[in-house]
């Protein structure tokens, strides 16, 4: 019996854990790479480069908001933030990614190290869902949702 409870347990481990490695289609591994490219140029603060994958049709929220806001308030708090704050180290991990056409949906952890514009270091952890849309061959961001979690 112990033998059998042990089999039972390993193979029910051998099969949560390949469920967990996820094998990305490469519609998936393109919207994957879009979303690491927006990310590294707001950790180099690249506030145009980071703004160019926001469609005009943009709407999110972060939990520190009240109101999901438009493309000009996330270009006027993300040139703010990106003008008074410096990334260190920055590492995106994939949750999800569901690609329906045109239109992607991206669930992804994040870790950061950043010092604010009175030099104040910070480790941070969080949480994003980004919705995408492929548009004229682009994926541009149509609506995201997250934020930090913890410190």
């Amino acid at each position: 019996m112990r033998r059998v409870i042990l089999i039972c347990i390993a193979l029910t481990t051998f099969c949560v854990v390949n469920l967990m490695a996820q094998e990305w289609s490469d519609a998936q591994k393109e919207v994957w790479a879009t979303v690491e490219a927006y990310n590294d140029a707001a950790t180099k603060g690249d506030a145009q480069g980071f703004l160019s994958y926001f469609d005009d049709s943009y709407g999110g929220c972060s939990y520190v908001m009240d109101a999901p806001s438009g493309k000009d308030q996330a270009t006027t708090a993300i040139n703010y933030w990106l003008a008074n704050s410096k990334t260190h180290y920055h590492t995106l991990t994939p949750a999800k990614i569901c690609v329906i056409g045109d239109f992607a949906f991206v669930h992804y952890y994040y870790t950061q190290y950043a010092e604010d514009s009175e030099g104040k270091k910070e480790w941070e952890k969080g949480r994003w869902t980004d919705i995408l849309m492929k548009k004229d061959g682009k994926w541009l961001m149509v609506g995201d949702h997250g934020g930090q979690t913890s410190k």
